[in-house]
């Protein structure tokens, strides 16, 4: 009986699909609540190649939810926590642990060469700029927040998380200010896990241009195909702080209050209220805490504004749910 009999008995997979599996390579962006289940069945399941990605530690409020963690992780950084649980879970797998956030900046080398990527850092300019950096590497997506939330399939030959959500998000809310169900994150993150195996696998219908809602304070879960979805015209990417030049016109919207790290030299500051002091330039940086009064302040000036408008989210990726 070996390690995968179950799995490779199904015609789906077969020895085959097995093997299609052992050398695939995944990227993991976060190791949070939604990784926790993805990663493990992405092992347990034995992709060959697999990358996680997270800046933050271990700590005790994490553990409700992010169940790969005991509390002898407190403390540690959780790429390399993960990775270490995932070993001893199959040693099969190759892990490789990057003690960093998923930025603009970066976000280009860490993509190549991989066969899909996972957005689980729920954080939306963290997956807006996975999905604008992914282009042909599959990207599975979730978010969640208190009872609900959603996954979806998205590049790779579909439609973009633009193309899936062009606007601007309603909230900046997160788990750390809003709260969440563990078993909703668990229940999204593995179904992040199957549609990532169905992508690898080329399973029909391809979750590529799949979404799935699920609302549990309603008992209620949906599933659409987008993929007729227009992309949109315009799009305000996200772009990192140390890419910032000289020559932008930085307008920081944060109050003092939220201004932990600076956002260029000599950036204005300015309430996200006030698009008409914005002046024209050759490139406007807009930069804010999460990213979506930047949005909307960019949104707000219109296509016929002159000059590029690009984002900066400070820190890009927060904490993962």
């Amino acid at each position: 009986m070996t390690r995968y009999a179950r799995q490779v008995q199904l015609p789906q997979v077969g020895a085959e699909g097995q093997a299609r599996l052992a050398a695939a390579h995944v990227l993991v962006i976060g190791a949070g609540g939604l990784a926790a289940p993805a990663l493990s069945y992405l092992a347990g399941a034995g992709v060959g190649r697999i990358t996680v990605m997270d800046a933050d530690r271990v700590s005790l409020s994490n553990l409700h939810r992010q169940t790969l963690f005991t509390m002898d992780d407190i403390g540690a950084p959780k790429a390399e926590a993960a990775a270490a649980r995932l070993r001893a879970q199959n040693p099969e797998v190759t892990i490789t642990a990057l003690c960093e956030a998923f930025t603009p900046a970066n976000g280009a080398a860490r993509l190549a060469g991989v066969d899909l990527a996972l957005d689980c850092a729920d954080s939306y300019a963290a997956s807006y700029t996975a999905s604008d950096l992914c282009g042909p590497v599959p990207l599975i997506t979730a978010s969640v927040l208190g009872a609900s939330g959603y996954v979806a399939g998205c590049c790779g030959g579909a439609p973009s998380l633009r193309a899936l959500f062009p606007d601007p998000p309603d909230s900046a809310a997160s788990c750390a200010t809003a709260g969440v169900f563990g078993p909703v994150v668990g229940a999204l993150g593995a179904l992040q896990a199957q549609m990532a195996l169905g992508a690898l696998l080329g399973l029909k219908p391809s979750s590529l241009g799949q979404a799935i809602t699920l609302n549990t304070a309603t008992w209620r879960m949906a599933s659409f195909r987008f993929d007729a979805a227009p992309e949109p015209d315009r799009a305000l990417r996200f772009i990192a702080t140390s890419q910032i030049t000289e020559t932008d016109a930085v307008y920081d919207l944060r109050p003092e209050s939220e201004a932990r790290h600076t956002v260029g030299q000599g950036a204005i500051r300015l309430p996200d209220t006030c698009p008409t002091q914005i002046r024209p330039a050759k490139r406007v940086v807009l930069a804010c805490s999460s990213g979506l009064r930047a949005w909307r302040l960019g949104t707000a000036l219109g296509p016929d504004f002159p000059g590029e408008i690009v984002l900066v989210a400070d820190p890009q990726q927060e904490t993962t749910p």
